[in-house]
């Protein structure tokens, strides 16, 4: 992790094109480090959710270059390494396990919905809130569940109409995603073994949480690009 920590904290310091060309060799050094651990994280998953299994590191990673367009913040690249691991790999959906390594406490282990720009998805989520209140309210209270975890997301001022305001789940019924995050500080990524140890417990914790979700979403297809 030295080597991941060490790149990403000096191309916050040096956001820009130059700087990164220059310094390729460092970046692929992370790289290779950053996928040889998602390959222990997968193994790691793998003894309590095997349909992730058969992902390919490479193929869960996200870019350094940032979409700039529609930003204030013009700095080419978001000094991260990002990825998704679920049945289908980085897709969204299926939500799955989401981790980002991100220097000055900007670490965190996520799972869950984050995207809310998919109507469909949003409302196939509520609806099977809407029919299944006991089965959510279980996961969401289950002691491991909150010892990690608080349920976050968009969400609505309101309940949306065509849902019952006294619905037990009315809260959530609000939200336009659901998801969770848990943050880690940089010292503990120095031990890399005992974060992969960490990053397993915590996603362990989030399988019955994303296993909830992924029930509502069963069937939803990605949008044609």
């Amino acid at each position: 992790m030295e080597t991941i920590l060490n790149y990403l904290s000096d191309l916050k310091e040096n956001n820009n094109r130059e700087w990164y060309h220059e310094h390729k060799a460092e970046y692929k050094a992370a790289n290779a480090d950053f996928e040889a651990f998602l390959q222990d994280l997968i193994v790691g998953i793998g003894e309590f959710d095997d349909q992730i299994l058969h992902n390919v590191p490479k193929e869960l990673t996200f870019k350094l270059v940032r979409d700039t367009r529609f930003s204030h913040d013009k700095s080419p690249y978001n000094p991260s390494f990002r990825a998704h691991i679920s049945s289908k790999g980085k897709l969204p959906i299926p939500v799955g396990y989401y981790i980002m390594i991100k220097p000055g406490g900007e670490t965190f282990l996520g799972g869950g919905l984050f995207a809310d720009m998919f109507k469909d998805a949003t409302a196939m989520v509520r609806d099977y809130i809407t029919a299944n209140p006991e089965e959510w309210e279980k996961v969401i209270s289950d002691e491991t569940f909150c010892k990690y975890f608080t349920v976050k997301g968009n969400a609505l001022k309101n309940v949306p109409r065509g849902y019952d305001k006294e619905h037990p789940q009315a809260e959530y019924l609000k939200n336009k995603s659901w998801y969770v995050e848990y943050f880690v500080e940089d010292e503990q990524l120095r031990d890399t073994k005992a974060f992969l140890d960490l990053a397993v417990t915590i996603f362990k914790a989030m399988k019955p949480f994303n296993d909830y979700l992924n029930k509502a979403l069963e069937g939803f297809t990605m949008p044609e690009r």
